[in-house]
């Protein structure tokens, strides 16, 4: 079960992963600066996404268990782990079950708690059509806004459409994804995690809310919070250089 990944630069290790219905070209532009900085930069396809392996079962202790795997097969013995939404909960779990091999981490916009949001919207524009039937990428976008109204959503999802073999296909698995939903945006914890963590907050985001501060608190006890004005959930879309920078600034102080 070995992960896809691009490995890019010299120096200390750091890991980037996506959220749900991503990739690792998601955080690109936070991989080129870490790697302009001098770090080693490790961008992950997250199980049943991109090129990784399709798995029936994808809580997060089986994600973080793929990253841990993926660690000793690169040789990393201490790393860095940046994760965003979904991706922020893998870092987090892996963080938790293997606190040796993570020095420090990073979550974007997520909290370490289950939530009750839900993306019926996006799962009715996927399986609203045969993907493989569509002959084209404008196509697809009309089906999707069927189903799918915030242009920024369909365009990210898109992200993840490519075409063999004169045939269009998602980079992610939907009927996967959508068994394994309730232990996407479900959460257990595996005991505290003693070392620095930075999460960063989209202002206009309700991922992150007060609410969910003991729980941070209590799993997390270094954790810092950063929010970026006038941002949302993907905040690091949005705001790439304001991201970039609160990343780049804890990753100096922390490792």
């Amino acid at each position: 079960m070995d992960l896809h990944y691009k490995d890019q630069g010299i120096g200390y290790p750091i890991l980037l992963i996506h959220g749900l219905f991503g990739s690792l070209s998601n955080l690109g532009l936070l991989a080129k600066h870490l790697e302009r900085l001098g770090y080693r930069v490790i961008s992950v396809d997250a199980l049943n996404h991109g090129l990784s392996p399709r798995v029936a079962k994808m809580d997060y202790q089986t994600q973080a268990k793929a990253i841990y795997t993926l660690c000793n097969t690169l040789n990393i013995e201490e790393c860095a782990i940046v994760g965003h939404s979904m991706g922020g909960k893998v870092a987090m779990t892996t963080a938790q079950l293997y606190p040796t091999l993570v020095s420090a981490l990073v979550a974007a916009d997520i909290a370490p708690v289950a939530y009750n949001h839900n993306h019926q919207a996006v799962f009715a524009g996927l399986n609203g059509f045969d993907v493989s039937q569509v002959t084209s990428r404008s196509q697809a976008d009309g089906l999707l806004a069927q189903h799918i109204k915030e242009p920024g959503v369909r365009q990210f999802l898109l992200k993840s459409l490519t075409k063999s073999e004169q045939h269009w296909h998602w980079l992610f698995d939907v009927p996967l994804l959508a068994e394994n939903y309730t232990n996407i945006t479900g959460w257990q914890t595996f005991g505290a995690f003693n070392k620095p963590c930075l999460f960063i907050k989209g202002q206009n985001s309700d991922y992150i809310v007060n609410q969910y501060q003991q729980e941070v608190a209590q799993q997390f006890p270094k954790a810092e919070l950063k929010i970026i004005s006038d941002t949302g959930h993907w905040l690091h879309a949005e705001k790439p250089a304001i991201f970039n920078r609160l990343t780049e600034q804890f990753l100096a102080k922390h490792i």
